[in-house]
């Protein structure tokens, strides 16, 4: 109940517009009643009065059914501010931003927040002008941006190298992107086998631009930048033959099983990553001394190099930049083609020269697939070594080598320089020259000689391929009988086929069997007589001649030994095969051949 119902009910009848008038009648209405009312219901009328007076002035709020009860908030919502369409063409044309101002003496209604006219200001940026033109811009929508499986944190550090990259280091960093395409798929390959996250491989992008031939201050050396302790820990050899540290696939097999060793001991590849550089003890130490785990809280103290401190956002920046280099304005790269290759395998100490002729390529292009090999030949103390060649080369390789191989003028052997060694004196000890040494080895003659070196004599053979007898230690005279001293991967088949002796006679001299295993140091009895002493009361007896095959597509043990006249159970033996009789293609392997022995040497 409000006061104009209860005038009415009284039977005062009004229509009551605004306060003003309801405050009037309230006053009239109630001098009338003060002078005619006494008594107890004086306070009674008062009171009521006072109650329907309060009432009256309260907000009156009714429900209607028929309006959405979404909206009923509506009144408590800002009204749009509304142009005219000169205004409005003001707007879009001015430079500042326009204030639109209602005061009292406009026609339009004003925006009034209590009694105070309100200043409205509306500042238009310059993208609002574009809203008014709408249109499709073109784009390659269908393009993702890239992911990574290690963490990525693009901080202040991270974004001074993204732009030390663009600048300073702009062309250094284009090699390497130019070279990356050539590596990274088949190392990410490699990290992957290796259960590690393939976005490693950026590591080698900072670490040596992708470079095999890299060599640090530090001595660390290959695409991975190993030191010679923590290569040869991973399991890369690192002699006067070969630097496997230089292999980008054996380097990059070690690089993943220290990585997983770092992650394993800190849990974050932040942390690990840190430590290929410093070394896990000097993280470790850092960890203990500053009491976190977490990199960017470590490389705020001055405990670490620079170097460590800024390896980590290096990594990051350039894994950005090297999955999107478009975006960082790298726009002109010319990658260079995926390395591809396959394996084969070769005797020790084989000309580089030969391999390339028989693949048919350059010797520069058979170095660039091997650059960890050092010399001109490949080691001579590997019974076998295999080596990269370019993908779908294997059949001609197979075609020509063993050609050139058997054409081959040398025959070589390696030589452990001892004190009081001169170039004379080991010439002399192998019957050959000094040039071929010099030339073979890379040496001059003033090239001074150390304890330990490694020599490759280039040894002629004759017509049959045997070693000349000049060789022997302590031959002198013609029917003498000498002690030839036991070298490694000597054998009683080959002595008794360079010497050209009969390998029975030479059983027969040293009371042993022909297959048993000669230790280095033992000695042998050989008689160095006439030669026709080598063939006495033999004519009817066949030669021994061991030969080197090289295994093809197709073959099998069976196969070889059925056209060699032998059987599998000898192949295996003088090939230390065990029990496998699976052989590879391009495998080296040893055969002993019977033929028919004349009755003078030739």
């Amino acid at each position: 109940m409000n006061f104009e119902y209860f005038l009415n009910l009284i039977g005062i009848r009004v229509s009551l517009k605004n306060k003003l008038d309801k405050i009037l009648l309230f006053m009239a209405f109630f001098y009338k009643f003060f002078l005619s009312w006494r008594g107890k219901m004086y306070k009674i009328v008062i009171l009521a009065i006072l109650l329907l007076f309060l009432n009256s002035c309260l907000p009156h709020i009714t429900y209607n059914p028929e309006k959405n009860h979404s909206n009923k908030n509506e009144e408590n919502e800002i009204k749009p501010l509304l142009f005219t369409q000169a205004e409005l063409d003001l707007i879009l044309s001015s430079e500042e931003p326009p204030i639109k101002v209602v005061d009292s003496n406009s026609n339009q209604t004003p925006l009034i927040n209590g009694s105070q006219i309100v200043r409205l200001e509306l500042p238009i940026s310059e993208e609002s002008n574009d809203d008014f033109n709408l249109e499709i811009l073109p784009g390659d929508y269908s393009k993702q941006e890239p992911s990574f499986d290690i963490p990525i944190v693009v901080n202040e550090k991270v974004e001074h190298f993204i732009q030390y990259f663009q600048t300073t280091a702009r062309n250094r960093f284009s090699n390497w992107l130019a070279r990356s395409e050539k590596y990274i798929p088949f190392m990410k390959n490699l990290l992957r086998e290796n259960g590690l996250p393939e976005d490693l491989v950026y590591l080698a992008l900072i670490e040596s631009g992708f470079n095999p031939y890299a060599y640090s201050r530090s001595k660390a050396s290959g695409p991975w930048q190993f030191i010679y302790l923590t290569g040869k820990k991973y399991g890369l050899k690192v002699n006067w033959w070969v630097d496997e540290r230089r292999d980008p696939e054996k380097s990059t097999i070690a690089a993943a099983k220290y990585l997983k060793d770092l992650y394993d001991m800190f849990e974050c590849w932040y942390l690990a990553a840190a430590g290929y550089n410093a070394g896990e003890n000097k993280i470790i130490n850092a960890m203990k001394r500053y009491r976190t785990e977490d990199f960017w809280e470590l490389s705020k103290y001055h405990y670490l190099k620079k170097e460590t401190k800024d390896y980590v956002p290096q990594m990051i920046a350039a894994a950005l930049i090297a999955k999107d280099p478009e975006k960082y304005g790298f726009t002109d790269i010319e990658y260079e083609e995926p390395l591809q290759y396959e394996k084969v395998k070769v005797p020790p100490a084989t000309d580089l020269r030969i391999i390339a002729k028989a693949l048919e390529i350059s010797l520069e292009e058979l170095k660039d697939l091997n650059p960890e090999l050092l010399r001109w030949c490949t080691p001579p103390y590997e019974q076998e070594y295999e080596i990269k060649i370019p993908y779908g080369k294997k059949e001609i390789f197979f075609k020509n080598f063993e050609e050139f191989l058997s054409n081959g003028k040398f025959q070589f052997a390696t030589h452990v320089v001892r004190k009081g060694d001169t170039f004379s004196k080991i010439a002399n000890k192998y019957g050959v020259a000094i040039e071929p040494i010099l030339e073979i080895n890379k040496m001059k003659k003033s090239t001074p000689l150390s304890v330990g070196m490694n020599l490759i004599i280039p040894i002629p053979k004759d017509s049959n391929g045997k070693r000349p007898l000049s060789i022997i230690k302590g031959s002198k005279e013609v029917g003498e009988e000498i002690i030839y001293i036991i070298k490694p991967g000597d054998t009683l088949w080959s002595i008794s086929s360079e010497m050209g002796i009969n390998i029975g006679a030479l059983s027969k001299w040293n009371n042993i069997h022909p297959e048993r295993k000669l230790m280095p140091g033992d000695k042998l009895r050989i008689k160095v007589g006439n030669p026709n002493l080598y063939s006495q009361g033999l004519t009817s007896e066949k030669k021994i001649k061991e030969v080197s095959y090289l295994v093809r597509p197709g073959d099998s043990l069976w196969s070889i030994a059925k056209k060699y006249n032998s059987t599998v159970s000898d192949i295996k033996t003088w090939n230390n095969l065990g029990k496998s009789d699976i052989i590879y293609p391009g495998t080296v392997i040893k055969l002993r051949i019977e033929e028919p022995q004349s009755s003078t040497m030739n």
